[in-house]
């Protein structure tokens, strides 16, 4: 247990930041399954909507400092490499 004024606030802004963090990754992860759900059942209207829903929740995560720029970039170059395959 933290003893010093400092470390309890660390302790405070690295409990609500690990819930911050977490949440944006659970809104990521579903986005993704949806996405790939759509691209299994060809559905095209679906598959850009969910597209763009992965885009924006990761841009979102970028500016946060959750994920790097190229992990996002690597990405959503796959994503839609997936979506010219189908």
């Amino acid at each position: 247990m933290a003893n010093h004024a400092s470390a309890k606030k660390r302790s405070r802004q690295n409990k609500t930041r690990n819930t911050v963090n977490s949440q944006y990754l659970s809104k990521f992860r579903n986005a993704l399954n949806k996405f790939k759900s759509s691209v299994e059942a060809k559905n095209e209207e679906e598959i850009q909507k969910s597209f763009s829903n992965v885009n924006s929740i990761m841009a979102r995560a970028s500016k946060k400092g959750i994920f790097k720029k190229e992990y996002i970039s690597r990405k959503l170059s796959s994503l839609s490499k997936q979506i010219s395959k189908k």
